[in-house]
Parts: structure tokens; C-alpha cells; sequence
């Protein structure tokens, strides 16, 4: 029984999530009040989708990561912002902030797939490079006071009860992702590329080309990212994605994506969004400091990429 929990992270997954909610019932009962959880669901809801691409980077192989994230998700929020201010429809300056994040997710392609830059290395680089252009065009300050037109239904407009960006922007984009991955010659592609880059060759793949699609990806869903956030705060903060990058980390590793690629589901990272939300939300009713909480994050990464380690070795 303890071998199937462990060796299938899902189940091992869900009963940390059953354990969680009870010991939260126990000590901080008021963190599972309706409206708190469906609160923090907004803030697991752009880390579940920043999730999303680093999941996929990382199952492409050779120890690649995005670590920019955060960053890009910054700047494609300030460039959201500052289009809306100068008068351009808040739709369309969405839109192209969505399409900011795929052009900096393509320049973190193109730095590890067609360079060689060790994509630790390129994507730390270009988490200070787009962090700093961020301060730099907001002046280090939050942009707002732009025409929303409607734009605070992404963050605040529900049904049943549940977050509008839960129902009609996360979910559909794991499912849509899940299909992509499990469904598709670019799926199957994404896990034999992560897994032997000669094999993959052999057949007709290009590593590069996989790779590459896969840093675009990541971008453009931390574009997606950005709108998502800005809705939500109907401001732009040029600090918006800091530490975001950490815990997309820490939910693609412990939802059971090998740090090394060729294996892991999405449908693990999405217990593991709904996990550290309830961790951080139960954390932080309990008043526990900011300090605490990311350790208890990095002792999840570091635990997580040991589990994976020894069943990788028990499957050998």
C-alpha cells in the first residue's frame, strides 16, 4: 500500500491534501471558511498556470527550468498597464501582454536551445533582465487608474460561487495542456525529448524545436499570468511576480515531474496548486511569518526531488 502511494505521486498527493484540511480544521478552522479559500484560490490560480509551463520546460530534459517567471509575469503586467493608461483598449493591451510573454519566453528559448546557455544560468539572467525593465518602465511605482471596461471579470466575476479566472481560465488551460501533452505528436515529442535526445533524433524529432516551443509556452502562460493578476489588483505592480518563479518551482517538482525531465502529468501539478494553496492560506491564518512559509516551500522542493530520486532509483 505504502509502495502504490508513493510510486503514483497523485495518490500520495491527495492524501496530503485530506491530511491538510483536517489539521486545519483542527487549528485554524477559520482558514476553511468559503469565502477565505475562494479568495486564495486567486493567488493559487496564477501560480497554478505559471505551473503549467514550468512543467513542461522541465519534462523537455537536460535540467532545464524556467526561473523567469516571475519576472516575465512583471513586465508583461507593467507593459498591460501602460498601454491601458495611454488610452489603448484594456482588451487589447491584454492581448499584448499575452504576446510580450511569449516573445520573452522565446528570447529564454533561444538562449538555452540555440546558445547553449545552461538554462539555470540564462533563465536567473533574464529573471533580473525583466525584472528590471519592469521597475524601470513603471518607475518603480504600481500603475493604475486605467478603464477597465469589464477587464475586473477575470478576477472577480464567479459561478456558483468559484472564481471566474478558476472555472473559465485555469482549468480549461490545464485541461487544454493535459490533452496537448497526452494526446499529441507535440506531447509525445515533449516526453521523448525528455527522456533520450538521440533516440528522439532518430525518429524524426527536433530537440531544439521541442524545446523551444516549450520556453514559448512558458512565457506566454506567465503573460496569461500577468492579465490574470492585473485584473485581479486592477494595478500594475512592477514586483508582481516575485517569488512566483520559486513556487511554480515547487509545484511542478512535488506534483511528481522529474527534475530531470521525461516524466510527470499535469494533472499532479494541479493537486499540487491545490495542496500549496491550502499550506499557505493555513499558514498564513495561523500567523505564521512570510519566512517560515517559504521554508516550508523549500523543504517541499528539496523532499519532493528526493522522493523522485529514490523511486527512480527503486524502479531501476
Amino acid at each position: 500500500m505504502l509502495t502504490r502511494l508513493l510510486s503514483d505521486r497523485r495518490l500520495l498527493l491527495v492524501a496530503l491534501i485530506v491530511v491538510t484540511v483536517l489539521g486545519m480544521a483542527v487549528f485554524v478552522p477559520t482558514a476553511l471558511q468559503p469565502g477565505i479559500l475562494l479568495n486564495m484560490s486567486k493567488f493559487g490560480v496564477v501560480v497554478g498556470i505559471l505551473a503549467i509551463g514550468q512543467t513542461v520546460v522541465i519534462l523537455t530534459g537536460r535540467g532545464n527550468i524556467d526561473l523567469s517567471v516571475g519576472s516575465t509575469l512583471s513586465l508583461a503586467g507593467v507593459i498591460l498597464a501602460l498601454l491601458a493608461t495611454s488610452g489603448v483598449n484594456v482588451w487589447l493591451a491584454a492581448v499584448a501582454a499575452i504576446a510580450v510573454g511569449a516573445l520573452l519566453g522565446a528570447v529564454n528559448g533561444l538562449l538555452v536551445t540555440v546558445i547553449g546557455v545552461p538554462a539555470l544560468i540564462g533563465t536567473i539572467g533574464t529573471l533580473f533582465l525583466y525584472g528590471s525593465a519592469a521597475l524601470v518602465l513603471s518607475g518603480g511605482i504600481a500603475i493604475g487608474g486605467f478603464v477597465t471596461d469589464g477587464f475586473s471579470v477575470i478576477s472577480y466575476g464567479t459561478l456558483a460561487g468559484a472564481p471566474f479566472q478558476l472555472i473559465f481560465v485555469m482549468i480549461p488551460l490545464y485541461l487544454i495542456v493535459g490533452f496537448l501533452l497526452s494526446s499529441t505528436r507535440w506531447g509525445r515529442a515533449i516526453y521523448e525529448v525528455g527522456n533520450n535526445d538521440r533516440a528522439a533524433t532518430l525518429v524524426g524529432l527536433s530537440p531544439v524545436g521541442v524545446r523551444m516551443s516549450a520556453f514559448v509556452l512558458s512565457g506566454t502562460l506567465a503573460g496569461v499570468g500577468a492579465v490574470v493578476m492585473t485584473a485581479w489588483l486592477l494595478t500594475s505592480r512592477p514586483e508582481a511576480g516575485a517569488g512566483l518563479e520559486l513556487m511554480a518551482l515547487v509545484v511542478a517538482v512535488f506534483g511528481g515531474t522529474h527534475i530531470f525531465g521525461g516524466r510527470g502529468t499535469l494533472s499532479g501539478t494541479f493537486l499540487a496548486v491545490v495542496l500549496v494553496t491550502l499550506l499557505n492560506t493555513g499558514m498564513q491564518m495561523a500567523g505564521i511569518e512570510q519566512t517560515w512559509q517559504r521554508g516550508v516551500l523549500g523543504a517541499l522542493l528539496v523532499g519532493a526531488v528526493l522522493l523522485n530520486n529514490f523511486l527512480g532509483q527503486h524502479r531501476s
